[in-house]
């Protein structure tokens, strides 16, 4: 450890002097924000504490104060074990998904299944439930609701667009690529304002798709778009030789591809998936704007009706940036496992 210190950090006058300079500004930060954010932190729901503490330390009480209507959003207060149940559960088919042993067949009719129940606790309206309409949804159920539902609509739809767009017929391929470039060419923000806007508008008299649904399909074409190019460079990694194999055994075009090239692909570009969905999760605090208050949109809803608790939103959204923060790294992390195990059978 002390040889790379000085190898790296001390191994001439300029590096030494920068490494000094660095340091004392870190440690300067890190004291002040300690202070701040723990040594001096009220830490107790008390607005009184926390308005004599303003300027010298945080005041966490509004997380303690205010921390249901942040994680469940505007989901009737009685009813909130209805999301919290929902959400445990789906967190949990996440985990079993991740696991290799569970990759099986079994596990779509798992998906379906846990999908129904997930939507039956929260909508409601059947075996005794109250029916909580979805513009009451809200919260960390609504993020990872939409984050995962994004993720797993979106993939199949991108091996496909990643297939056609290095397809050798000039028709899929043109078709492909002009809806990739089309949806890469707008951001996110104009797809949900057209879904949640513009496409009612279209729609026959009489005739509503709910919002929610609406801006579900909006973030699954979007992301589609942005991992079907993840995946054609995958494909084009591929050499022309694996083809020709393949066709010397006999096998068809989806046998090909099913067996031998999308398996290779794929695990080239694992970093790449995952970075596409850590960005989708991320994604979803943009559905405020068209009404649907998920995690950050319920904080703003919440400290907002209280008056006495406006002055200290910046803890809130530290609160909520420790909650995006758990869940990407904890992809990050699952992303570095996962190319471990596809790189087992390489030779380097």
């Amino acid at each position: 450890m002390l040889t790379w210190v000085r190898a790296n950090l001390f191994n001439n006058i300029f590096n030494s002097a920068l490494t000094l300079l660095l340091g004392t500004l870190l440690l300067y930060a890190f004291t002040h924000a300690w202070g701040w954010g723990i040594s001096y932190a009220v830490w107790s729901a008390d607005v009184e504490q926390c308005n004599a503490a303003r300027g010298t330390g945080a005041c966490w009480g509004v997380v303690a104060e205010k921390y249901r209507p942040i994680i469940f959003g505007r989901y009737p207060f009685a009813e909130q074990w209805r999301p919290f149940a929902a959400t445990l559960l789906l967190m949990a088919l996440l985990l079993v998904s991740c696991v290799r042993v569970f990759w099986q067949r079994w596990l779509v009719a798992l998906w379906l299944g846990v999908l129904a129940v997930f939507f039956v606790l929260m909508h409601g309206g059947v075996f005794g439930l109250t029916q909580v309409d979805t513009d009451q949804w809200g919260g960390l159920p609504l993020t990872i609701a939409l984050a995962s539902l994004s993720v797993v609509g979106a993939f199949p739809l991108a091996v496909f667009l990643a297939l056609g767009r290095v397809s050798a017929l000039p028709v899929i391929r043109t078709l492909s690529t002009v809806y990739v470039e089309l949806i890469r060419g707008v951001p996110l923000i104009s797809v949900l304002f057209m879904a949640s806007f513009l496409f009612p508008l279209f729609m026959p008299e009489g005739m509503s798709i709910d919002v929610l649904l609406r801006v579900l399909v909006a973030m699954i074409l979007f992301a589609a778009a942005y991992l079907a190019e993840v995946m054609r460079g995958g494909l084009q990694a591929i050499p022309r030789g694996q083809y020709e194999a393949a066709a010397s055994l006999g096998l068809t075009y989806w046998q090909t591809q099913r067996k031998i090239i999308l398996p290779q692909a794929l695990a080239t570009v694992v970093p790449g998936i995952m970075n596409n969905f850590i960005s989708t999760f991320k994604d979803t605090s943009l559905v405020t704007i068209v009404s649907l208050y998920e995690l950050t949109g319920s904080l703003d809803i919440a400290v907002n009706s209280d008056p006495n608790w406006m002055p200290y939103k910046l803890e809130g959204y530290l609160f909520i940036a420790a909650i995006y923060f758990v869940f990407c790294f904890s992809l990050s992390r699952y992303s570095q496992w996962v190319e471990r195990q596809v790189n087992r059978g390489k030779v380097h």
